[in-house]
């Protein structure tokens, strides 16, 4: 398995993982194209099994402003000008390619960019039940009003959480 950068090719699989991932919190394919277009350097896919191969999971993330993560589903149009963190909009394993370690792989490649964009953070809205999985990986809860509100489509378990570089 390896990871790489997704190319607009990958986003029919994408979609498709992000189904079966995330069947109660459902992303337009021109979600998710969009946050490919604004920051390729963000966007990748785990090859489940090599060069070619059916995909196995992806993740999406990109710069932007602390505190006001973008509503699911929803197109952001621009990144901003001066980011003050480095968000994680999702990162997505099916089931058959989880506990093989590359989670962690992805999660320190996110943290390697962030640093790499000269962002002292990274945050996330966790929801369903992955909060656990993100304070393995240092993230912390932030209190954020209004994160819960059904506009923002991210449930009522959601959690604002932060790594701090």
């Amino acid at each position: 398995m390896a990871w790489r950068f997704m190319e607009p090719d990958d986003l029919a699989q994408v979609v498709a993982i992000a189904e079966v991932v995330h069947p109660d919190h459902p992303e337009d394919r021109a979600v998710l194209a969009e946050r490919r277009d604004l920051y390729p350097p963000g966007c990748l896919v785990l090859e489940a099994d090599g060069v070619g191969s059916a995909l196995g999971g992806y993740a999406l993330s990109h710069p932007w402003t602390f505190a006001a993560p973008p509503p699911l589903n929803g197109l952001v149009g621009a990144l901003p000008a001066a980011p003050d963190t480095y968000y994680v909009h999702d990162v997505a394993l099916l089931p058959s390619v989880r506990g093989r370690g590359e989670a962690a792989v992805i999660v320190a490649g996110l943290v390697a960019r962030a640093r790499a964009e000269g962002l002292d953070n990274l945050s996330l809205v966790a929801i369903g039940n992955a909060h656990g999985f993100w304070a393995r990986h240092g993230f912390q809860p932030h209190e954020l009003p209004g994160l819960r509100d059904p506009a923002k489509g991210y449930g009522e378990t959601a959690a604002f959480m932060v790594l701090r570089l």
